[in-house]
């Protein structure tokens, strides 16, 4: 791992415009200075409601910056996805599915990873977001 190395943050999402929007929100929230690579992978190919496993696979390695790459996926067929590329070994060495909420999750791991924490580090600060109370 470079100086330069840093994580990188997927959001997977049936939706494009959800997963667009939360990327463009994380990415805000985290900023303040250098901001970790964020990437959208959201909806089918056709533009409409869906997962797209050459969508997941681009922004992977769009975002891969040599610290690893953790992916957040919103609901039941994205995770599927997502876990098959890792078992078909289709993602960058180092990618990983996080376990997390997907808005509040998203933001954790941005931050973390603008930061320069490391892939453990990212995925444990998503992870807590469930942790997160609203009451």
């Amino acid at each position: 791992m470079t100086a330069s190395a840093v994580v990188g943050i997927v959001l997977v999402s049936h939706s494009a415009a959800v997963a667009e929007s939360v990327a463009v929100m994380a990415a805000g929230l985290a900023a303040g200075g250098a901001v970790a690579p964020v990437a959208a992978a959201g909806g089918a190919p056709d533009g409409g409601l869906g997962t797209s496993a050459d969508r997941i696979v681009a922004a992977a390695r769009e975002v891969d910056r040599g610290a690893g790459v953790a992916l957040l996926a919103d609901l039941g067929s994205s995770v599927l996805t997502v876990k098959a590329l890792l078992v078909e070994g289709d993602l960058p060495e180092g990618a990983r599915l996080v376990d997390a909420p997907f808005v509040e999750g998203a933001v954790a791991a941005v931050v973390a990873a603008s930061a320069g924490a490391p892939l453990d580090a990212v995925l444990a600060a998503a992870t807590e977001a469930y942790a997160y109370r609203k009451s």
